[in-house]
């Protein structure tokens, strides 16, 4: 089974207006209320793709049983710990083509009640095989959390895929029980080892990962947006390039990118077989409209436009 971990999971509600008004009334006819975080996109992901799921975090009040009756709904297991503090709403105002967020942050997280999460987390490890962390940390947690469930995973030798950035992506570098795998983009990947507003080619990006900071990491995967991806598999390098797609919502395809490499990590396909699976995920979620959804239709003729090519000489040629 497969545990994915969202530490402050939300209600996103979505309000489609065609002409916002700043310091006016806006109506809006039609709203979309869904059980939201990085995580919850991954769970639904996996759950779609028919693997065993159970997801994690920690909700409370009102809002918390509303994210909850949302999983129930899609069928998507879960065991959350629960506080009292209300769980956070974020907003999507969607406007003449653009979109505004208004972006709660949620409860604050005593101590007691981090550790009582840590031991929750620990209590369902038994049968899991797979753990995603992704997203950020709620207040009250110091910055460096993560790194505790890392160690717990690794007592029990299960493979961390972690999706974050900044000084949680940070520390977790820095941990003696490293993430199996992380997927930052370029600009996180920049922001991790201080090179903002580097231009980085294949040759730099082969450099920076072999860096003291990154090198024991197993796998890498550098999104890249439209232009595929770039990874570190172990010992090779591989470049993932993706066709040309109209992107509907872009918004959590690197959640569903992160659900296709644990799906592939589970079932032990190849690298190439879990790249593709894992792009062609993403692809299917930028192309729907609602986030931590995919066709599954689509799949198969998504999957065999995704080519994969191993660097066979990873400084030649560069």
């Amino acid at each position: 089974m497969i545990l994915t971990v969202t530490m402050n999971p939300s209600v996103d509600i979505s309000y489609p207006i065609e002409n916002f008004q700043l310091d006016g009334v806006n109506r809006c006819k039609e709203v979309s209320k869904t059980a939201g975080g990085k995580g919850l996109n991954v769970s639904r992901v996996i759950s779609l793709m028919q693997e065993n799921v159970l997801a994690t975090g920690i909700v409370g009040g009102f809002l918390g049983k509303f994210i909850q009756k949302e999983l129930d709904s899609s069928q998507i297991s879960h065991y959350f710990y629960e506080i009292t503090e209300e769980s956070r709403n974020c907003i999507a105002i969607l406007h003449n083509g653009m979109q505004t967020e208004v972006l709660e942050s949620g409860p604050t997280i005593t101590k007691s009640q981090a550790e009582e999460f840590h031991a929750h987390f620990k209590s369902l490890l038994s049968d899991i095989q797979i753990v995603t962390i992704s997203g950020s940390l709620p207040k009250g947690v110091d910055h460096f959390y993560y790194n505790r469930l890392l160690d717990a995973c690794a007592e029990r030798n299960i493979q961390v895929l972690l999706d974050s950035s900044g000084d949680y992506l940070e520390e977790a570098m820095k941990n003696s029980n490293k993430p199996y795998l992380i997927k930052p983009n370029l600009e996180e990947l920049r922001q991790l080892v201080k090179k903002e507003n580097a231009e980085l080619n294949q040759s730099d990006l082969i450099e920076i990962l072999e860096t003291t900071l990154l090198k024991d990491i197993p796998i890498i995967v550098v999104s890249m947006g439209k232009h595929g991806a770039f990874v570190r598999w172990k010992e090779e390098y591989y470049q993932v390039q993706i066709p040309e797609i109209p992107v509907v919502n872009p918004v959590g395809s690197g959640d569903a990118t992160i659900a296709g490499l644990a799906v592939g990590l589970k079932n032990h396909l190849s690298p190439f077989e879990i790249l593709k699976t894992a792009m062609t995920t993403g692809m299917l979620n930028t192309m729907e409209e609602k986030t931590g959804y995919i066709d599954k239709t689509r799949f198969v003729e998504y999957f065999d436009k995704v080519i994969v090519k191993k660097i066979n000489n990873k400084r030649a040629g560069l």
